[in-house]
């Protein structure tokens, strides 16, 4: 059987195809990049589609840069809403998987279910809230909501410790919220739980994200503690002082129904940073 793996240059894309011989073996992987297909040409998808005939498709391609999107809220609709509409029409009659964020909630309460109603804050957020209703009309198709993924990625740039890691490289400080909370996970977790996800055949919208609540602050310092080689430096900030796009103040994720369903348990980031001392991350 095909499965169509889309933004698969990107971090959890890469780790979905990466896994794939060793935990779902009885598919082939065709992952998709910007260069092998521009998903913004339909006309190229459809044909693509019909010539390859996947049984499944991944989408975890998009206009993820929140500021990318602000700036250019037509692009950020065409990418992450349009896009996923066609793949979405192309696969009525197969499983999808649509990546989307815990930044369609507006973080006023944190500890979110899905059965919460989104109210995103952001243009990028408010794509994704737009793309789930496309995708949740069909009943075999699945939405996952994730929170910060992270890992090491072919590009160097996707995965938050790894954006971390080059500020430091560089010499510079970070300056980390104390009162911004999200739910890390390493993309290796959420790889994992997708693909049984798909083996078990269970559509429906999931949370998977760690099973920890940590602010960016918190964040910094776990990973400071990590490479102190580096000679990270932190510095507190408030979301009171930002001015940029919206950010939510706590978009912290409950995974209790996709937990039900996983043969592992999702780890908070300190536990897996501390069971996994030697992985590039």
């Amino acid at each position: 059987m095909k499965a169509w793996i889309t933004g698969a240059g990107g971090l959890i894309g890469n780790h979905l195809a990466r896994i794939a011989p060793k935990v779902a073996p009885e598919w082939e992987i065709l992952g998709l990049t910007r260069a092998e297909l521009d998903l913004s040409d339909f006309d190229a998808v459809r044909a693509a589609f019909r010539r390859q005939r996947p049984h499944l498709v991944i989408h975890c391609a998009a206009l993820s840069r929140s500021p990318v999107c602000q700036a250019d809220p037509k692009l950020a609709h065409r990418i992450n809403v349009e896009i996923t509409a066609i793949l979405a029409e192309l696969a009525a009659d197969v499983s999808l998987v649509f990546f989307s964020t815990d930044l369609v909630f507006d973080g006023q309460k944190g500890s979110y279910v899905e059965t919460d109603a989104p109210n995103p804050l952001s243009v990028y957020a408010e794509t994704k809230a737009r793309a789930e209703q496309v995708v949740l009309v069909n009943p075999r198709h699945t939405v996952i909501r994730t929170s910060l993924n992270g890992g090491s990625s072919s590009t160097g740039d996707r995965g938050f410790n790894e954006e971390m890691r080059r500020v430091w490289s560089a010499g510079r400080t970070l300056r980390l919220f104390t009162d911004e909370f999200r739910s890390p996970i390493p993309a290796a977790v959420t790889a994992r739980a997708v693909w049984e996800l798909v083996i078990r055949n269970q559509p429906g919208l999931y949370h998977v994200a760690g099973s920890e609540r940590l602010s960016r602050w918190r964040i910094g310092e776990l990973l400071a503690a990590r490479w102190p080689q580096l000679n990270p430096r932190i510095e507190p900030g408030s979301l009171k002082d930002y001015a940029g796009a919206p950010r939510p103040p706590d978009t912290s994720l409950e995974c209790a129904r996709v937990q039900r369903l996983l043969s592992f348990r999702l780890p908070g980031l300190t536990e897996w940073l501390a069971e996994n001392p030697h992985e590039m991350f």
